[in-house]
């Protein structure tokens, strides 16, 4: 009856729209966007902070040097000229010294030119300056700068105050700071050290100012910055991504998990009703058909050939209830290694009457092939499944195909049936394994599922190719194991 199945495929529907949920937002869409935005915010606080430190600790190192520098030649000149008991801030003040003798002077004046040549001749230098505690330039590279009296300098007081280096970086020359007269403009930004010069009791007697553009130094901190910002995009780049591979697979397996747990729900209710219904139509069916055949014993009965029509129905009513039921029944069979040929020639003994009145010619080898991993009964059944199907898919004749082939790895049989009939659909193809589906007149479409429930329950695969126009493939795999490794009987 075709209600039947239609009645089974709208309960299987029905099942299905009552317990699939919701539909929620597209959480991995939104943690893609969230993810991307606070990894994009943190690798660029990362990456300033990281330029910024560098930029900063650079910086304060070249003028560390350069302080250690001058105090290093301060103090070299004025041993290598026996000025002892003096300081290069005495030495560079102009104040003459009455009390040094001729000798001490001359000293005094070639340790000031010296000094005052290396300062000139300092690397990467645009300005020096020296400043008395008068805030007087007592010296200057730019001559147009000596004599002139700096106030309301912050960074020249607190150089004077803290007796401590002061360092400051500028992006470009401040014209306020009448100070800031170089010779050779600034190409890039610049640094700006006080560096004082102190005596033994602490008191700072000169200031040195250096106006620097480390270009080594610039271009060291230009690489940084690449190298930074580089690996910072990198490394956000990469976390984003395994980050959003994993939380994918994670989606993908909870989706599988959930389409799995929607599947099982429903085939638990059709196994439910199913066989609720299957075994409630066994008595009325076989009441109709005595009562049918008792009718049809009495003579001259009018009716005989409509009694013979409701026992034949009933009759495929009952097959199908006997389908059904077989098809919903857990399945039962210990694996065992069997030889497949043995099983197909043997199937193929069965349906040789059937084959020689639909006319179809069989292209078999019987080969040798390795045993597989299956039960001698259910793989029968599964067989009788797919030659009843490929006889019943040529009706007027034609050629049914069985090969058989190991893989290279020896560790799989493939035994492919094939026949000519009109051949499927790719439509057809894709839902030929779903439960009840079918499309000849009649039939519940419960075959095809109990094969692939079978090829599975013992480690196997079942597909099917279409050929429109040419006919249907349908491939069956099974696992080969040796008898001493497998445990198996």
């Amino acid at each position: 009856m075709p209600a039947l199945s239609a009645l089974f495929r709208r309960l299987h529907r029905e099942a299905a729209d009552s317990v699939v949920p919701t539909r929620q937002p597209n959480l991995l869409r939104w943690f893609s966007i969230i993810s991307f935005i606070l990894i994009s915010a943190i690798a660029f606080g990362l990456g300033s902070v990281s330029t910024r430190f560098l930029v900063i600790e650079s910086l304060e190192r070249d003028a560390l040097l350069s302080a250690q520098f001058i105090q290093t030649i301060a103090v070299g000149e004025i041993r290598h000229h026996g000025l002892s008991g003096m300081r290069m801030g005495d030495v560079l003040a102009a104040t003459p010294y009455g009390m040094l003798s001729e000798e001490m002077a001359l000293n005094r004046h070639c340790a000031r030119s010296e000094f005052l040549d290396h300062l000139s001749h300092l690397p990467d230098s645009l300005l020096i300056s020296i400043y008395s505690p008068l805030r007087t330039v007592m010296w200057s590279t730019n001559p147009q700068l000596i004599g002139q009296k700096i106030l309301n300098d912050e960074a020249l007081e607190a150089a004077f105050s803290s007796k401590d280096r002061v360092s400051t970086k500028y992006s470009n020359a401040d014209e306020r700071r009448p100070e800031q007269q170089f010779l050779l403009a600034p190409k890039m930004f610049f640094i700006e050290s006080y560096i004082p010069l102190v005596d033994d009791l602490g008191n700072t007697l000169a200031v040195v100012e250096i106006y620097k553009e480390p270009a080594d130094l610039i271009e060291r901190l230009n690489r940084g910055h690449w190298i930074i910002w580089l690996s910072t995009a990198l490394g956000g780049l990469l976390l984003y991504f395994g980050l959003y591979w994993i939380v994918r697979r994670a989606s993908i397996q909870l989706a599988s998990q959930e389409a799995q747990l929607v599947a099982n729900k429903t085939y638990v209710g059709l196994v439910e009703m199913s066989t609720a219904v299957a075994h409630s139509l066994r008595n009325p069916l076989a009441c109709i058909r005595s009562s049918a055949e008792l009718a049809n014993e009495t003579e001259g009965q009018p009716a005989k050939k409509n009694i013979d029509d409701i026992v034949s129905q009933v009759d495929r009513m009952s097959q199908w209830v006997h389908e059904l039921l077989l098809c919903l029944r857990p399945i039962r069979g210990e694996a065992e290694l069997v030889e497949p040929m043995n099983v197909v020639q043997a199937t193929l003994a069965g349906y040789s009457a059937q084959l020689a009145q639909s006319r179809i010619q069989v292209e078999f080898n019987n080969e040798p092939t390795p045993r597989i991993i299956s039960n001698p009964l259910l793989l029968s059944q599964i067989l009788n499944s797919v030659i009843a199907n490929a006889i019943e898919a040529m009706p007027g004749g034609g050629k049914l195909t069985i090969q058989a082939n190991v893989d290279d790895t020896h560790q799989w049989l493939h035994l492919i049936i094939g026949d000519t009939g009109d051949g499927t659909s790719r439509q057809q193809e894709m839902m030929a394994f779903k439960t009840f589906y079918t499309t000849k007149q009649g039939k519940l479409g419960i075959g095809l599922i109990m094969v692939k429930q079978i090829m599975e329950n013992f480690g196997g695969e079942a597909s099917l190719t279409h050929h429109e126009d040419q006919g249907t493939s349908v491939h069956l795999s099974f696992r080969v194991v040796e008898r001493r490794a497998s445990g198996l009987r």
